[in-house]
């Protein structure tokens, strides 16, 4: 029986921080299009490139402890335990961040002749370089917030001034001239400032300064696994791109780079769940009450795939227009890869936060194994498929990676903790969904383009359409009471047509 406390707390935390995901991702959005309309795609490829440069070494800087930092917080009381658990996170990946910043420094000549074409791609890369220490500071704040289960100070700093202070300066910097390492001066100034805002705000949750009990062992441990299986998820998102750039042009690392946001922009839902469900498992497996963990699991899975299924299908069915919209008619060409990576994406919402449950209850071991097989995979199959086809060689890597990734946690999750996503509603509703509606899309697309207009029109009746259905077709369960009836007092409006379909509770125990 899910706890309406929990899922009520889950799903607010959810709201606010999809909020802040929304206004984060439309202002990456808005910085790739001015990037992208104001330099060439050459330009615009290179800086791909240098992001991808700089979330590499950030994630290998953090070695796993942003994981664990919230996991071992939740799970203390008494203010001097919460404290070691940060600032034993932060010794850990400031000294490891420290090395990495100071080895690519002295690198930046050798990055610049493997992975870049313009002759002043070094000052490119040393202005990235120079981001990371303060990216990663900006993480470990944000993961103290986290572990204290604070929303809204995670929103202000990372999804609202982080972003907003990086747009502004890079309109400023294009502005002043500095052309194509405008972008890599506004991320350093933009991360230095949130960085500061970060740790203020968690100063205010636990006081940085005063007795704290380090637990050097406890997050090695736990991390260890973390810093490969981070790695290793990262490269799996970035290898391609770092390929596509050695392997082919700058020009097909534009094209790919306008798809592939936009098709990781579909989990913007499932990541809105993750910043309270790790902290809240963990609290509920020290508990042991791992059944609570697992009917969690199940609801909230099951309206990630309700709530991000229209923008699924408009990428797939309609991909041409949809980077035409966005980026501009020269883009329009990279809609396959974009439909290709949609349904790559799509498979992480139909699994849910099958690696964060496994990492709250501590098989962060099994997790690193996953990414492992995963990157191999798709390593394996880039150093095939990208010198022969260029960026769909990709976009097919990249698809059948995460296929085969969820598919392994999945596994790795029902035999180790018999936990699984697929309730029989959840089932029903994977099935139902698409059966109904992609055939009269694709019918549609024989007949009309989307425009800048008619896209979120689109967006909004194909979600319509979905609640109906799911509706109608006995997809919903006696639990999705707590989230319609919240989203109702968000809305102050009562919703008759789905509460008419909810069974009761005691149809859930036939």
């Amino acid at each position: 029986m899910v706890d309406e406390r929990d899922v009520s707390k889950l799903l607010s935390s959810a709201v606010l921080i999809g909020a802040g995901q929304v206004f984060y991702s439309a202002s990456q959005l808005i910085e790739r299009i001015i990037v992208a309309r104001l330099l060439t795609t050459d330009a615009y490829g290179e800086i791909s490139v240098g992001l991808a440069i700089l979330t590499f070494v950030t994630t290998i800087g953090l070695l796993g402890v942003k994981g664990g930092i919230p996991r071992f917080m939740s799970r203390y009381d008494d203010e001097a335990n919460k404290r070691g658990a940060w600032l034993t996170g932060v010794l850990i990946a400031g000294t490891a961040t420290l090395v990495l910043t100071i080895v690519l420094l002295s690198s930046t000549g050798l990055i610049s002749r493997l992975l870049f074409e313009r002759d002043d791609s070094t000052r490119l890369v040393a202005l990235f370089v120079v981001c990371i220490p303060f990216t990663v500071g900006l993480e470990l704040a944000v993961a103290g917030i986290r572990g204290q289960e604070n929303t809204l100070y995670r929103t202000y700093a990372r999804d609202l001034l982080y972003p907003t202070g990086r747009l502004l300066f890079l309109v400023g910097f294009l502005l002043a001239g500095f052309g194509i390492h405008a972008a890599a001066m506004a991320y350093l100034v933009g991360a230095v400032v949130a960085c500061a805002l970060a740790c203020t705000l968690l100063n205010r949750l636990v006081p940085l300064v005063g007795s704290a009990r380090l637990h050097v062992r406890e997050l090695l441990f736990f991390s260890v696994p973390l810093v490969f299986a981070t790695v290793l998820s990262n490269m799996l998102t970035r290898t391609d791109t770092l390929m596509l750039g050695y392997f082919r042009s700058s020009h097909e690392v534009g094209l790919y780079s306008a798809a592939y946001p936009l098709a990781s922009g579909m989990l913007l839902v499932l990541s809105s769940f993750g910043f309270m469900y790790l902290p809240l498992a963990s609290r509920l497996d020290a508990e042991d009450d791992r059944s609570e963990v697992g009917s969690i699991y199940e609801l909230t899975t099951k309206w990630v795939f309700i709530v991000t299924f229209p923008l699924f299908l408009t990428f797939v069915v309609f991909s041409g227009d949809v980077l035409e919209i966005v980026f501009g008619a020269s883009y329009a060409e990279a809609g396959n890869a974009l439909s290709i990576l949609a349904i790559g994406f799509f498979t992480s919402a139909m699994f849910g936060r099958n690696r964060e449950t496994l990492s709250a209850l501590g098989f962060t071991t099994a997790i690193m194994g996953a990414n492992g097989f995963a990157f191999l995979v798709n390593a394996g199959l880039n150093l095939i498929l990208i010198p022969r086809y260029g960026y769909m060689g990709a976009a097919v890597t990249s698809m059948l990676s995460f296929v085969v990734l969820n598919l392994t946690v999945y596994a790795v999750l029902k035999l180790k903790c018999d936990i699984t996503p697929f309730s029989r509603w959840a089932a029903r509703t994977f099935v139902v969904l698409p059966v109904a509606l992609f055939p009269p899309a694709f019918l549609l697309r024989g007949t009309i383009s989307l425009t800048l207009v008619t896209f979120p029109l689109f967006v909004i009746a194909t979600g319509l359409c979905s609640i109906v259905i799911v509706s109608v077709t006995g997809c919903l369960q006696p639990a999705d009471r707590i989230p319609i009836s919240l989203l109702e007092q968000r809305l102050d409006v009562r919703i008759p047509i789905v509460r008419r379909y909810l069974p009761d509770a005691s149809y859930s125990n036939n």
